[in-house]
């Protein structure tokens, strides 16, 4: 007989273990699975008379292993809470952001700086970027820096160039350019990290102490959507010191983010001289794990192979279907990049690429066959993150090589028909994301928000790939949806599998932990189309809420 703590009663428990049992109620002790029932109550005989365990009684809730969204930017999403609004909606016209700003420079002392996220000139009413100049016209005396949606470009204004140092004669970068008006000067459009990291170097930066304050709103959003495990998927892209390292293991340490956590060090970091250039994979997870209280792992080397294909900067082998002269450039030279890729791997490093274009696709595949060629090592899970448009033959090298990957599945939604008129044109934009594909080439792949590129949810990426609706209520490539039980799993136990958490996560399972979340519907049972809007009630980690949903249960 079992004595657990927690009896977690009348409930469709949707397991997600191999069989894809249905069961009605579970057990927990000391935080891990302990016993699991078909029936809405254990059986008799099968818990202690004496048992003093707490009764959860879910009356007809839907009970799932907590999500694991394995690709995101919750740090970077902290920060942006409290900037100047500047996506569409609620901003249509150049003005209705300009207003924005201008209330912010009213509000602000003289020389404070003005920040705001998510402007998309592609969602614009005029179709074009901001420039310095408008930003100046409403500003004047505050430098201003306002990032894009996709993170991979922003408009800054005269004072903030002229804090930075970057003046009309400054040199390009080789994986960015100075955006320049008709007349070659500078018009404050930065395209990609290199252009951006000179601003970013002047922006005066929060205290530890706040950025940790800010990191504990942020996952108090991430456990709203039933988020359990997370990953931040570029710790350290502007920040060439360990600050945000430090932020991650405080707010575990607080309890203030109470999530697993996985981090994505860039590369630069592990590079010979620098922080880490000398330590092996092994290692510095160990420190991770010692400096958090064992909540933060070491999830990848984190490398960029190319940009935005909204931007423009992404790697494609065809031009891009609005500009015929363009096709993007690949961020590494190849030599180098499979000379790193194989050092990283050495070294017993997992590396995970950022990859968009299908030439990135390509490339990085090519730096890990290097790799694997040289020193072979099985279960390396090396990745490739958001495969927008890898190919069938991409696809298929992908499972040659045993690659993972993690695919921005939301893009369908939030830019399908974009890409479809704009930037890759009918036949590519369909195919975006291939998710049929990489279940037919048997792929460990996971679903991800890429977060604040597109909000927090993992059951709106699952919705997304599921239906695959544009935000016109068009459907993107019907051949490339998957079923509702592959959507779940890829943010569950799929998402475990890629993080090597399976033994302990993922599935409900006698011996894993109790991570949960309660749902108000079945997403097998609903319509399709309705489960993005379905609510999480609570959010249990180790069989303790850690959030619950007012009047929920």
């Amino acid at each position: 007989m079992l004595s657990p703590d927690l009896l977690i009663t009348n409930a469709v428990v949707l397991t997600l273990d191999s069989q894809n049992r249905i069961a009605g109620s579970i057990a927990v002790k000391d935080g891990y699975i302990t016993g699991i029932w078909e029936q809405s109550e254990p059986p008799k005989g099968e818990i202690e008379a004496m048992s003093k365990a707490k009764i959860m009684n879910l009356k007809g809730a839907t009970l799932i292993p907590g999500f694991i969204d394995t690709h995101n930017h919750i740090l970077g999403y902290s920060q942006i809470i409290d900037f100047v609004n500047c996506g569409t909606p609620p901003n249509h016209q150049m003005k209705d952001i300009l207003e924005q700003v201008r209330l912010k420079a009213d509000a602000y002392a003289e020389g404070e700086w003005i920040r705001g996220f998510g402007y998309d000139d592609t969602a614009l009413e005029e179709k074009r970027h901001l420039t310095r100049t408008e930003l100046d016209s409403v500003a004047p005396n505050h430098p201003v820096f306002i990032s894009h949606v996709t993170g991979h470009l922003a408009v800054a204004n005269s004072a903030a160039l002229r804090l930075a140092g970057i003046k009309e004669d400054v040199a390009e970068p080789q994986d960015g350019k100075f955006g320049r008006d008709h007349n070659g000067r500078l018009n404050g459009v930065l395209y990609e990290k290199t252009a951006m990291a000179p601003i970013a170097k002047v922006i005066p930066q929060n205290s530890g102490t706040e950025m940790v304050d800010q990191l504990g709103r942020a996952a108090q959003d991430y456990l709203a959507q039933g988020i359990t495990m997370n990953t931040d998927a570029a710790v350290g892209m502007f920040d060439n010191s360990k600050a945000e390292l430090d932020v991650h293991f405080a707010a575990a340490r607080n309890g203030v983010n109470p999530m697993r956590t996985q981090l994505m060090l860039m590369h630069n970091f592990l590079q010979e001289n620098e922080a880490y250039g000398a330590y092996t994979a092994e290692a510095l997870d160990q420190e991770f794990q010692a400096a958090s209280n064992g909540l933060v792992h070491l999830d990848s080397a984190k490398m960029f192979q190319d940009g935005s294909i909204q931007a423009l900067t992404g790697a494609l082998r065809e031009p891009y279907y609005c500009d015929k002269n363009e096709r993007g450039k690949l961020f590494h030279d190849q030599d180098d990049f499979n000379a790193e890729v194989l050092d990283l791997h050495r070294r017993g490093f997992r590396v995970t690429t950022h990859g968009n274009g299908d030439r990135a696709i390509g490339s990085i595949l090519e730096a890990y066959a290097h790799a694997l060629e040289a020193e072979p090592r099985t279960r390396h899970q090396h990745r490739i993150e958001h495969v927008q448009t890898g190919t069938s033959e991409d696809l298929a090298k992908m499972a040659e090589l045993d690659v993972a990957g993690s695919f921005f599945i939301n893009h369908v939604y939030y830019w399908g028909k974009r890409h479809e008129e704009l930037f890759l044109g009918p036949e590519r934009a369909r195919r975006i994301s291939p998710l049929a594909e990489a279940v037919e080439h048997d792929l460990l792949f996971t679903l991800h928000s890429d977060c604040p590129v597109t909000p927090i949810s993992p059951l709106f990426s699952v919705w997304a790939a599921v239906n695959r609706l544009t935000k016109e209520g068009e459907v993107l490539g019907v051949e490339q949806r998957i079923d509702v039980i592959t959507a779940l799993k890829s943010m569950t136990i799929y998402g475990a599998k890629l993080n090597f958490a399976e033994e302990e996560l993922g599935s409900i399972e006698t011996g894993k932990r109790a991570d949960f979340a309660v749902l108000d519907a079945d997403p097998t049972a609903v319509d399709p189309v309705d489960i993005k809007d379905i609510a999480i009630l609570t959010t249990m980690i180790d069989g303790k809420i850690v959030y619950e949903k007012e009047n929920s249960i």
